[in-house]
């Protein structure tokens, strides 16, 4: 989740696409949704759910099988990169990372993208006081692919943002329609969604810059 909030605050699309994948799917996915200072507390969720040897330990066989996707907006979207490093470091791979509106967390980089993930994505606007990364990389372009960093605008198209505070609505405008837009919802679904039943067609995603 972005700023400061909760996990559980239904406002934000972020929770609301959790709870109706995992309602739609429910032997296929484990889903969970954090606020972005409990980075720390969601690779502790996900090791256990890696099975592990008598001796606590993973084996190379957990790791191979793991199929983890990430996904924030803002500050979420930093941590949601910071995490797939972290798993990085316990050599766990990641299926795909996916960044809305992404805004850097001091001490974090949301830039690049580390080797052990699969694919990644970025959706971005650059109309407001508060915008979202507009490019991301690969630390090692032969082991991920950057499907994109996709700019959305809403100048013509303004997105409703019910339930936000007043100062959000006027000092971060574009940064929450961005998150309440559901085209960039879509598509970040169609992109989960293929991995739980692989479709060829289901989530093409051409870069913007071939």
């Amino acid at each position: 989740m972005g700023g400061n909030v909760k996990a559980a605050n239904f406002v934000h699309r972020e929770a609301l696409m959790a709870r109706d994948l995992q309602r739609r799917n429910p032997g296929a996915l484990r889903i969970s949704v954090f606020a972005n200072h409990d980075g720390p507390v969601a690779l502790k969720t996900i090791v256990p759910l890696l099975h592990e040897d008598r001796a606590g330990q993973l084996t190379e066989d957990d790791r191979r099988s793991a199929r983890i996707i990430v996904y924030g907006h803002s500050w979420g979207a930093s941590e949601a990169v910071t995490l797939a490093a972290r798993l990085h470091r316990l050599h766990i791979p990641v299926l795909l990372t996916i960044q809305v509106d992404s805004v850097q967390k001091f001490g974090e980089s949301d830039r690049v993208i580390p080797p052990n993930v699969v694919e990644a994505v970025n959706f971005y606007q650059a109309e407001g006081l508060l915008r979202g990364r507009p490019v991301i990389a690969a630390a090692h372009p032969t082991h991920t692919t950057i499907l994109g960093n996709f700019l959305n605008t809403y100048k013509t198209k303004p997105v409703a943002c019910d339930g936000y505070p007043w100062f959000a609505r006027t000092f971060m405008k574009q940064h929450i329609e961005i998150e309440n837009d559901p085209v960039v919802w879509a598509r970040v679904e169609s992109l989960i969604q293929a991995y739980i039943s692989p479709d060829p067609t289901s989530a093409v995603l051409r870069p913007i810059n071939p």
